[in-house]
């Protein structure tokens, strides 16, 4: 596999794996998406905020014109999950589209990131890394909140096997996202 079918399978996983869980927070209510809950993040819906405003972080900084700390303003842009998803989705493809057009060149040149005190410059390769390690990480936060409320977790720790029986499985989540095996493999 090369590099660049590596970061793109990645970017689709990603994606399938934020329908899942959030599909799954769709049936949650308001109430129960703004408990106050032990985590990181004080509750599901500022937990699946962050994860949204830290894609825009890093996606608009990926694409060349980063929007620095103006991706946390408000810190909870999203109080309704059909907002969110939406607004998540949305990111998702952006980072697929982004993906899709990945070399060699592209993986090893340098991304800007305004911070406060400095602007840190990372190769995109890094910074690919870093975002799907952070979206790994908040969403198992989210699995694990889950656990308390009314509505089950779903399984996120698939990647993809090859094995038709397991494609089946994932067929109704591609159906919805748009995606398909030979879109992803090939």
């Amino acid at each position: 596999m090369t590099p660049q079918r590596y970061f793109l399978a990645q970017a689709y996983n990603n994606a399938w794996s934020n329908h899942r869980l959030l599909t799954a927070c769709r049936n949650l209510s308001p109430e129960e998406l703004a408990a106050p809950r032990t985590n990181f993040f004080p509750s599901i819906i500022h937990t699946l905020n962050h994860i949204l405003t830290v894609d825009w972080l890093y996606i608009s900084a990926l694409e060349g014109n980063c929007i620095g700390s103006a991706a946390f303003d408000p810190e909870i842009p999203f109080r309704r999950i059909v907002d969110l998803e939406r607004e998540q989705r949305a990111a998702d493809r952006r980072l697929i589209d982004h993906c899709r057009q990945l070399d060699t060149e592209m993986l090893s040149s340098h991304v800007e990131i305004p911070r406060a005190t400095h602007v840190q410059r990372e190769p995109t390769d890094r910074i690919l890394l870093h975002l799907y390690q952070h979206q790994v990480h908040h969403r198992g936060q989210v699995h694990a909140m889950l656990s308390g409320t009314t509505v089950s977790p779903p399984q996120l720790d698939e990647f993809f096997p090859a094995d038709p029986a397991e494609q089946a499985l994932r067929r109704p989540d591609f159906a919805e996202l748009g995606f398909t095996e030979a879109l992803i493999w090939s």
